[in-house]
């Protein structure tokens, strides 16, 4: 480490690690694999370029591209010289992206080749981008077209951008106080800038806190030393613009551990890559990749080996309770886990699944709180007790992000000091505190139907739904309605033709909901639009309900 002290700082752990494990593998992407040195090198060689940019710490480099070997590498390139990488979302239309460019105050953007065109449309306004980086990719588009590039922006290949440049590790001390920034989804709004400390977000994501004893490390050396005696192999198969996907990646590389992603999921190649790269664990968003998958082991018949597979995680969106079942059947000795957690607070709680016992009785899981993770009466913010038959905000306190990047009143809306005096996160989720302790789940409150008086959250309606086997997708919404001010509204894909009745759906949910959390209409679609993480978009299902 040069001499230097060292600190919870992201990129002076990775580099301890690099130390530690140079020549083990780090990272396979389709047909390209790094090791840890390999890696090294090159983010280095990047680091050096940006810098010779003027970029340095504090300024905001965007990465726009799906998963790929340089997405990894841009992450520690940043980290590496104290800047700051910025996830976007390569589904983003032309207003989405204009937003996110000048909301992050974005100086360097490094973009897949395919996104040229729809930056091309945008190079005019965007007064604070100075340098574009262009990774090349299969399409057809080239790398210096003039029009991209005004007189003030540079334009240039990403490998010619580290060709030539240094691979040694020669930059300055960093520091625990350095800020990382994730954007959120946006599922309910514009996406925001949650801003961490390395050394919060560190102990919150990164393995600073020991996972048995809930206690924070004393020293990077101690997250190292978990890795001395080998590592898992994971797989991570959300987009690397979502944030547990990058902590994945990030996480995992503390300790010595291989990683695999995927350019884009597809459920057949999933099973394949288990199989080639004898993968350990699976981290997966919910129904949106659990579905497809078991369905594609349940297709093939000629199964592949998976046995080095034994945990499967999910985290993001509901996982239905018949998927899980599936997955069981198929792998009994099979370790699933669910959850929860946001880009506000980190994780939350865990649930470890069993066989036969995988119904949920709200909208999400029912998990054990991590430390700090807490129900608050929305009121008073007072903490609700165990059993307490009251809904509240679920909030953690410890190790939470500084702020919401340019947004004061969102910050002082999330970050609240509540009654015992603390600074919690609650970033929206409602939930209920059960007789053990436990949390139920039950839903974001931003996207609550409020039928008759009572609140309804879609999530739990929704996952009703989906266990009925005719029934593939689904999302909940309210619509306005004169007696009841909303009420519950379904759009779904069917499995089968002719599709289940309205009144057979209905039959089917009372045995599961409250008749006042029933579906009075419902519309069929022919598929459900969701993100690349897996996210529902609500506004798509109500403007779908309000139209038909």
């Amino acid at each position: 480490m040069n001499g230097r002290d060292m600190s919870f700082s992201i990129a002076d752990v990775f580099e301890l690690a690099v130390d530690h494990y140079a020549e083990r593998e780090y990272l396979v992407c389709d047909h390209q694999r790094r090791t840890y040195a390999e890696m090294e090198s090159r983010a280095n060689q990047l680091a050096h370029y940006l810098q010779m940019q003027g970029i340095g710490p504090g300024d905001h480099v965007g990465i726009y591209a799906m998963n790929c070997i340089e997405w990894v590498e841009a992450i520690w390139a940043t980290l590496k010289i104290r800047a700051l990488y910025i996830n976007i979302n390569y589904r983003y239309v032309a207003d989405e992206l204009a937003y996110i460019f000048d909301n992050a105050d974005l100086k360097a953007v490094i973009v897949q080749a395919q996104y040229l065109p729809l930056l091309d449309q945008l190079s005019g306004s965007l007064p604070k981008l100075k340098h574009v980086l262009v990774i090349k990719d299969s399409s057809d588009h080239g790398f210096l077209e003039p029009s991209l590039a005004p007189a003030d922006i540079s334009l240039i290949a990403y490998e010619s951008a580290l060709a030539g440049q240094s691979s040694q590790r020669d930059f300055s001390v960093r520091s625990s106080d350095d800020h990382y920034i994730v954007y959120t989804g946006g599922t309910t709004g514009m996406p925001k800038g949650v801003v961490w400390r390395h050394q919060e977000v560190m102990f919150a994501l990164g393995g600073g806190v020991d996972q048995l004893t809930q206690q924070p490390v004393e020293r990077p050396q101690d997250i190292i030393d978990r890795g001395k005696d080998g590592s898992m192999t994971v797989m991570s198969i959300a987009p690397l613009m979502h944030g547990a996907a990058q902590w994945s990646c990030i996480s995992r590389a503390f300790e010595g551990g291989k990683v695999v992603i995927m350019t884009q999921f597809t459920p057949d190649k999933t099973w394949q890559l288990i199989e080639q790269e004898k993968v350990n664990s699976v981290f997966i968003v919910g129904d949106a990749m659990a579905r497809p998958m078991i369905e594609s082991f349940l297709a093939t018949s000629k199964k592949p080996n998976v046995d080095s597979l034994f945990l499967l995680a999910s985290s993001g969106a509901i996982f239905s309770a018949s998927i899980k079942d599936q997955f069981f059947d198929c792998f009994p000795k099979l370790m699933i886990v669910d959850s929860i957690g946001a880009s506000e607070v980190g994780g939350q709680g865990v649930a470890m699944i069993e066989p036969g016992k995988t119904a949920m009785t709200g909208g999400g899981p029912t998990v054990a709180p991590l430390s700090g993770t807490v129900v608050l009466d929305e009121k008073d913010l007072t903490i609700l007790p165990a059993g307490s038959p009251s809904i509240g905000k679920v909030a953690r306190r410890g190790y939470i992000p500084v702020e919401y990047y340019k947004d004061p009143a969102k910050t002082a809306a999330t970050f609240v000091i509540a009654a015992d005096g603390h600074r919690y996160a609650m970033p929206g989720d409602y939930g209920k505190v059960e007789q053990d302790g436990r949390i139920t789940m039950l839903g974001r409150g931003s996207v609550s139907i409020n039928s008759g008086g009572e609140k309804i959250f879609p999530e739990e309606v929704e996952a009703a739904i989906k266990a009925h086997e005719e029934i593939f997708d689904c999302v909940v919404c309210g619509v306005p309605d004169e007696k009841w001010g909303s009420r519950v509204v379904v759009v779904a894909q069917s499995r089968s033709v002719p599709m289940p009745s309205l009144e057979a759906i209905q039959i089917h949910c009372r045995t599961k909901l409250a008749g006042y959390k029933i579906p009075r209409q419902i519309h069929y679609v022919d598929s459900i639009p969701r993100s690349p993480a897996g996210k529902p978009d609500y506004q798509w299902a109500i403007n779908i309900a309000q139209n038909n």
